[in-house]
């Protein structure tokens, strides 16, 4: 990985606005290359460091929204400085996604976990047949749930229930981070 990144990606995971788990961003990029995936979308891109971790590893056109503003600045600025393809979109997910055409060949949702089952039905549209969706923090609650978090650890079960039973879609849980599921679109 570039130093720069790499850099950019340990500061972000000390700061307030941590980027993906190294085993997540290891499996998106060998998933990307398993499948030749072309065209890979990013919901909640954050710094835009994953965006760019798997431009600069894969060579694919990525697509990212991010809603906040402080965010998407420090995203513009690092895309621009790594020369990434990467099609920054601002603002909200769930306007945004029904105005894409797609199909992407990868979709990492990693944006705010309680609007995951709000996202799936656009997210299902847009993921290509053979496309992997790759759903980050599915198991923020694995340790116990605090009081204050009993509706979002409930949309999170009810958002796993959606892949389980899904049956154009075959899914995997992997303990990385806070947990990842990895869903294979038939």
């Amino acid at each position: 990985m570039d130093a720069r990144l790499a850099a950019y990606r340990a500061a972000a995971r000390e700061g307030r606005d941590p980027t993906c788990c190294e085993e997540t961003l290891s499996l998106l990029i060998e998933t990307a290359r398993r499948i030749g995936a072309r065209e890979i979308l990013e919901i909640g891109a954050g710094e835009g460091l994953t965006s760019i971790a798997l431009f600069l590893e894969t060579g694919a056109k990525i697509t990212a929204i991010e809603r906040n503003a402080e965010r998407i600045a420090t995203a513009r600025s690092r895309i621009a400085e790594f020369k990434a393809d990467v099609d920054l979109l601002a603002g909200d997910a769930a306007e945004l996604l029904g105005t894409l055409y797609g199909p992407f060949d990868l979709i990492f949702l990693d944006a705010a976990k309680v609007q995951y089952r709000r996202f799936y039905p656009e997210v299902k549209r847009l993921l290509a047949s053979g496309g992997v969706l790759f759903s980050d923090d599915v198991l923020l609650f694995r340790e116990g749930v605090p009081k204050k978090r009993k509706m979002l650890a409930q949309h999170l079960e009810e958002y796993l229930d959606l892949l389980r039973g899904d049956p154009d879609l075959t899914t995997a849980l992997y303990p990385f981070g806070d947990g990842l599921a990895v869903s294979f679109k038939k």
